[in-house]
């Protein structure tokens, strides 16, 4: 794998970068512990007499996240280039086993979690983050085949057809969308031919509207979302629109959200945004946009100065992920696209997200503090020079016995 700049010091908006990025993922931490606690109470006392119940957990994932941007910050990347193809392998077997055990019987509903007993996770938060590395491995050791039809696209679509279709299959249709646009996007970024990612587009959006109908509760979430009256919205969105309504200028309050008990349905995970705008008003909201708008900064600029290829493009698929999916999430409880169930990073209620995302910003921290490492390294490999080797520098030091 080529190496570009190892040597060069880290560049002030580098490490500033790197820095802020901490800052900002540690803020939105605290503010899922916070509200987690304010939006799930009464859920968690209706559903196990424990108005605590979603805290405590979510407060013990949040420190496990925090533990791994720690650990994970001080460990050379360039391990998940070593095993990148392990991972997709293992993501791709993994998520065959889900359909399977669904065939059979064993799995009944949506096929998404894998585990035993409470030691579960989502596998297609391991599907991404594989992709990720298989990409950036890829476009790193193939730079100038990539731009190459039979070499360079075709093999890196059907990396992302495998994980987007099986995981469209669980099924987890708005999901699978944003990995097909995470891969689209980080194949345009490696240097693909835009007319190939437009023909392929003219065929895979026909047949993945198609697939979207063929569920009858798609079918009423995008009547639902273009009905011009507010009796065909959906009760999730109702319930949401009025939150934000509800929250004005500067909030209800820390705690005193109206639409979280029990009136809007997992206003812990997929509808924290709404619970946000209601006990912070349009400042607090405003406020967690422009933490993710940041978040995308200092990932773009951590990617722009990585050292290497697959450095820079692990960097930028996992700021695009990350940012991606707060994207949709915020826009979905303010009506802006229609309803689909993704989590507000660092924010909804959830271990696997969490965990899988605080894995990525760690590893945005050691790209960021890669060459600063090195230039340690090697301060600490530099032979000390022997005083007693060195010729006398003043006039008395030849006159000395």
């Amino acid at each position: 794998m080529r190496t570009e700049g190892v040597g060069i010091p880290q560049s002030r908006g580098e490490a500033v970068a790197g820095k802020l990025l901490l800052f900002i993922v540690a803020v939105l931490m605290c503010i899922g512990v916070v509200v987690v606690y304010s939006s799930g109470a009464g859920w968690a006392e209706t559903k196990f007499s424990n108005s605590e119940y979603f805290l405590m957990r979510h407060v013990v994932f949040t420190v496990a996240g925090v533990a791994v941007v720690l650990v994970v910050g001080h460990f050379d990347y360039h391990f998940f280039s070593k095993i990148s193809r392990l991972l997709y392998l293992a993501s791709i077997i993994l998520l065959t086993a889900l359909l399977l055990l669904k065939v059979v019987g064993v799995i009944h509903g949506a096929a998404r979690w894998i585990g035993v007993g409470p030691v579960k996770f989502q596998v297609s938060d391991l599907a991404k983050y594989a992709l990720i590395f298989r990409f950036a491995r890829f476009i790193s050791d193939k730079e100038g085949d990539v731009r190459d039809l039979d070499t360079g696209y075709y093999p890196m679509l059907a990396l992302l057809l495998a994980v987007s279709v099986l995981v469209a299959l669980e099924p987890n249709f708005s999901t699978a969308s944003l990995i097909t646009i995470l891969g689209f996007s980080l194949m345009f970024a490696g240097g693909v031919n835009l007319r190939y990612l437009l023909a392929t587009g003219a065929m895979v959006i026909p047949a993945a509207i198609a697939y979207a109908l063929a569920a009858p509760y798609r079918i009423a979430r995008l009547v639902s979302f273009f009905s011009d009256s507010p009796k065909g919205l959906s009760y999730q969105v109702v319930q949401a629109l009025i939150g934000l309504g509800n929250g004005g200028l500067l909030g209800l309050g820390i705690g005193a959200s109206k639409q979280r008990e029990l009136y809007l349905p997992l206003s812990y995970n997929d509808f924290v945004f709404v619970v946000i705008g209601e006990e912070y008003g349009f400042i607090g909201a405003v406020s967690v946009i422009l933490l993710f708008a940041g978040f995308f900064i200092c990932g773009l600029i951590i990617a722009k100065h990585a050292p290497d290829l697959f450095g820079r493009f692990v960097a930028l698929g996992i700021t695009i992920a990350i940012t991606l999916f707060a994207f949709i999430n915020i826009s979905v409880a303010c009506h802006l696209i229609p309803t689909t169930g993704v989590a507000l990073p660092f924010i909804s209620y959830g271990g696997t997200a969490l965990l899988f995302n605080s894995l990525g910003v760690g590893i945005l921290l050691s790209i960021s503090r890669y060459r600063k490492r090195m230039l340690e390294k090697e301060a600490a490999a530099a032979p000390v020079p022997d005083p007693s080797n060195e010729p006398p520098t003043e006039l008395s030091d030849w006159s000395r016995p």
